[in-house]
């Protein structure tokens, strides 16, 4: 997650002019530097179990999906509700 001046903000992506965005999770810096490495900036910031869930619960009409670690080497890609689903599982 992507911070700019100002408060905390989420970066998503879209693929050309669909209407959908992406929401790519990284586990680490250096996985989003791998992703974006031209960038002059790489500011991230962790979220939570709650804060990703209440985040997609919020956006989950606008997300077509969810890439984790989409730069690779072991890049995964769900649908919004699966995760959000997974967020909210809790250990019995």
């Amino acid at each position: 997650m992507l911070l700019a001046d100002g408060p905390p903000q989420v970066r998503v992506f879209r693929r050309g002019e669909v209407d959908k965005y992406m929401l790519l999770l990284f586990s680490s810096l250096q996985n989003y530097i791998a992703m974006v490495p031209t960038e002059p900036e790489h500011r991230v910031m962790p979220y939570d179990r709650a804060t990703l869930a209440d985040y997609l619960e919020q956006n989950i009409g606008v997300l077509e999906s969810v890439w984790f670690d989409v730069a690779g080497p072991y890049s995964m890609q769900a649908d919004p509700a699966d995760v959000l689903e997974a967020l909210r599982l809790r250990a019995e």
